[in-house]
């Protein structure tokens, strides 16, 4: 293992669109593949997630009762190739302003309509004596690689508009 891997989780997919569907399905369209269902930390029944597009920007889930629930804040904002969130959801799945892990995404085109999709969550030491918890959330029953792949089929959905 790497020195740090420890703090860190990465996944990569490729996307069969091009990386502007890639980026747009991710950010203005969380929430058609986030899992709302069961991926929520709101009282009131989630119905949207949201990635405010800007530096500044607010990461949240949008509840039935329109109450809005912080998941973090955009740190970087590149379309369509890089974009950085802070994740301030803590081990009791509640919003901590001042958690401050990180999610760096990369969209790197390859090819006409494929696109390689680079996710990792990292500063995973910010939950201090649930880092390993934490960290196999994220890597393995949460999984990332599962929320990626659920972008991924929304966005080869979305690109079947996409002209070679």
């Amino acid at each position: 293992m790497i020195q740090g891997d420890e703090n860190r989780v990465r996944k990569t997919l490729t996307v069969k669109a091009s990386a502007a569907v890639a980026w747009r399905v991710f950010t203005a369209q969380i929430g058609t593949w986030w899992p709302l269902a069961d991926y929520t930390i709101g009282t009131s029944r989630a119905v949207d997630a949201v990635i405010e597009p800007r530096v500044g920007g607010r990461w949240y889930e949008r509840g039935e009762d329109g109450s809005t629930c912080a998941w973090g804040t955009v740190l970087t904002w590149e379309p369509t190739s890089r974009l950085v969130l802070t994740w301030d959801i803590g081990a009791d799945w509640k919003y901590d302003p001042n958690l401050g892990t990180e999610i760096e995404i990369h969209f790197t085109a390859e090819g006409d309509r494929r696109t390689r999709v680079d996710l990792e969550h990292r500063r995973l030491d910010r939950y201090g004596l649930h880092r390993d918890r934490m960290r196999a959330v994220f890597d393995k029953e949460g999984d990332w690689g599962r929320l990626l792949a659920r972008m991924a089929e929304a966005a080869e959905a979305d690109a079947g508009g996409e002209t070679p």
